[in-house]
């Protein structure tokens, strides 16, 4: 093993299978020597022998023949491999389960309440609550049972954390705010902070109060640097299940369903609602006061302008479905070659042209005639 994988790995907590032990763990079938040693895991393109790599884009097929990796996770589609492997439903899944049992976790999170944390008037803490130095808790909060709060989180008067709940350094998390159980934030983020809302008269932009809330139901997660505001009236609702990745926007009173996933970037404007299973890919942006239907797909940086029925994929910007988008995109790409085409016929029409004025007038009374 090289140094730079040595450094690593090292502090890491290798478990030491076979891939037959290692099929029957995660629900898969072994296809070639099902005594081979595993002792390490690693990404395709890095992996070393001793390592287990797994294969889950059809892309990357051809790695299959590179890779030094001593066993490989694959599909069921797949049928043949020059190395050993374990077929498997959902390679992806199976490998997350390869590396919990090969590299279990050994982050320990903190115990006990520090002194240095400010806990205000008539706070509710559960059994074994653990909370970090300088976390400032308001009066009236509510923390549930087994919730870790980490170094500098601030939670505001009458918001409420639900049980096992795992809040990381410097989030923010405003008054009155509902966090369900399970929930984790990662470092940075801001819930419940004040709604973009601002009423202009004569040039002056004069604050509508936000006087609503916000509400993360349960085994949500939610990146670093997120900011999800408070609503106008009533909530900002953040159903079930859903993940949010790192530096998105989510304004007030969005509603977003149950199990979305929100990537990278992408921007939610006010009062829109998001239907259950819907995908946001990465610096996608949504206008306000639409609905983007379940199990909707909207790609990479596209600008959705109107509603988006449920079962669709939309691209581009303005967006639209995504086979029209694509074939807009290939005519956009092909305006250089038309530019030259459309020139040329244009010289040809201003040649034809100058022929037809320079004609004799005797010709011109002949063809007349």
């Amino acid at each position: 093993m090289s140094d730079t994988r040595k450094n690593n790995l090292q502090g890491a907590r290798i478990v030491k299978r076979t891939l037959k032990e290692i099929a029957q763990l995660i629900g898969g079938e072994v296809v070639g020597d099902a005594n081979v040693v595993i002792t390490g895991i690693c990404g395709i393109k890095e992996a070393e022998e001793g390592d287990i790599t797994f294969l889950a884009n059809p892309k990357y097929l051809p790695l299959m023949h590179h890779t030094q990796a001593s066993a490989i996770i694959t599909s069921r589609d797949i049928k043949e491999s020059p190395r050993p492997m374990i077929r498997t439903e959902n390679p992806s899944l199976a490998f997350a389960k390869m590396v919990g049992l090969m590299a279990p976790n050994e982050i320990r999170h903190p115990k006990g309440i520090h002194p240095t944390a400010i806990i205000g008037k008539d706070v509710v803490l559960g059994k074994e609550v653990a909370i970090e130095p300088y976390v400032v808790i308001d009066d009236h909060a509510v923390i549930g049972d087994r919730t870790v709060l980490y170094m500098g989180v601030y939670v505001g008067h009458h918001a409420k954390i639900g049980e096992d709940s795992l809040i990381y350094p410097h989030v923010t998390i405003r008054e009155r705010v509902e966090i369900g159980n399970r929930v984790i934030i990662h470092s940075g983020t801001v819930i419940g902070s004040d709604g973009f809302g601002f009423s202009t008269v004569k040039g002056v932009h004069h604050k509508i109060p936000q006087i609503g809330t916000v509400v993360i139901e349960d085994d949500v997660e939610i990146g670093a640097n997120v900011t999800i505001d408070r609503a106008r009236f009533d909530k900002t609702l953040i159903k079930k299940g859903t993940k949010i990745d790192n530096l998105v926007q989510i304004a007030h009173n969005v509603v977003v369903g149950e199990h979305s996933v929100i990537v990278a970037q992408t921007g939610i404007s006010g009062s829109t609602e998001i239907g259950n299973n819907v995908i946001l890919a990465g610096q996608s942006g949504i206008v306000g006061h639409i609905s983007i239907g379940d199990n909707a797909v909207i790609a990479a940086q596209a600008g959705v302008t109107k509603s988006v029925p449920p079962n669709s994929c939309v691209s581009g910007y303005p967006a639209k479905p995504h086979r029209e988008a694509k074939r807009i995109n290939a005519c956009v790409q092909r305006l250089p070659e038309l530019v030259k085409t459309i020139t040329k016929l244009q010289k040809r029409i201003e040649e034809l042209e100058a022929k037809l004025n320079f004609q004799e007038p005797w010709q011109v009374h002949k063809k007349a005639g």
